[in-house]
């Protein structure tokens, strides 16, 4: 589904990817992980076009998307969830959803249809849709975050940092919600400090380190792993 070649990014006159090479599988869930400064949410504002790469290419499919502006990016089928504060806090939670759907917003039938489709898989949408977004917990920001990203049905969801700042039965809800990404044929590309959480939800797991992948692996196999087990998950069980 998304092959990154080669890929050279950053900020200003320095690349935090170095010639990043990375596959992700159509229909997986990837998660992403490596200590701070790894260029793990470089990865993702690169891929969704907020960072253009110097050098490198990006495609999705058989589409080259790399270069392309961030609305283009959108409109072939790839969003992005931020890591946090990602809702306009005044407008109410239907809002906020329909916002999604901007890009698609001359087909008003669709749009409701999405919208009911999505208030099945989110039923707080519904029980909460004339509230101010404000007011919700952080948990249930997070649901309405993933359903506004889903309004145009994309092929390709990337999460940054899915977990952060939600507690136990918060952090139920995000699996239960990646696990029906996954079902309605979505590709989900994440990455994660809570390395436990993070490739428990997973297929698949890469590990970065200076802005290059050092190893990719199942997540099974990576949760596995001795030398990645005593890095990030206080050793592995024997």
């Amino acid at each position: 589904m998304i092959t990154v070649e080669g890929v050279y990014a950053g900020y200003g006159s320095g690349d935090v990817l170095q010639g990043l090479d990375l596959v992700v599988e159509e229909g997986s869930v990837t998660c992403v992980v490596g200590p701070n400064g790894a260029g793990k949410s470089t990865v993702l504002r690169t891929l969704s076009g907020l960072l253009k790469p110097r050098l490198g290419r990006i495609r999705l499919g058989d589409r080259v998307i790399s270069g392309l502006h961030p609305a283009d990016v959108l409109s072939a089928g790839v969003v992005q969830v931020p890591q946090q504060n990602g809702l306009f806090p005044a407008m109410t939670v239907r809002e906020n959803v329909l916002l999604g759907g901007y890009v698609r917003r001359r087909d008003k039938e669709l749009l409701r249809r999405r919208y009911d489709e999505l208030t099945a898989m989110f039923p707080i949408i519904a029980e909460r849709a004339g509230d101010p977004a404000g007011n919700l917990s952080g948990g249930q920001r997070r649901m309405v975050e993933f359903a506004r990203a889903l309004m145009i049905d994309p092929k390709v969801v990337l999460l940054d940092e899915p977990s952060l700042g939600l507690d136990p039965k918060a952090l139920e809800s995000v699996r239960d919600s990646v696990a029906a990404m996954r079902e309605a044929g979505m590709t989900v590309l994440m990455v994660e400090q809570n390395v436990r959480f993070g490739l428990g939800i997973a297929t698949h797991g890469v590990v970065m380190e200076s802005g290059r992948v050092l190893l990719t692996d199942t997540a099974e196999g990576l949760s596995a792993n001795e030398e990645i087990g005593e890095l990030f998950l206080g050793g592995v069980p024997r």
